[in-house]
């Protein structure tokens, strides 16, 4: 191989690099998005997955509060009704 094949195939490797280069940045700034689409597709299930727990527990707190309302109620009302009760009596419902 002579200088002048060396002189013809130098800028023939440098182009082929070149477009080989930018095939490669393609391809990789190409999944790199694929990626970043994936990781925030799962952000999102994991999202609305925590916001369903959070919602959840929203309505066993709200049902836990109206059930210590109503004990409250029940409690005062037998305050006022009529005192203590002997050990061992029950207190039953209107009779």
């Amino acid at each position: 191989m002579g200088p002048a094949e060396l002189g013809v195939l130098i800028p023939i490797v440098a182009v082929g690099g070149f477009f080989g280069w930018m095939i490669a940045l393609t391809l990789s700034r190409a999944y790199t998005a694929k990626l970043k689409a994936q990781s925030q597709g799962a952000d999102g299930a994991a999202q609305e997955e925590v916001l369903a727990a959070v919602e959840e527990l929203r309505r066993e707190v709200a049902e836990l509060a109206e059930r210590v309302d109503f004990t409250e109620r029940l409690l005062a009302k037998a305050r006022d009704e009529g005192g203590k009760l002997a050990p061992g009596e029950r207190r039953m419902g209107s009779q």
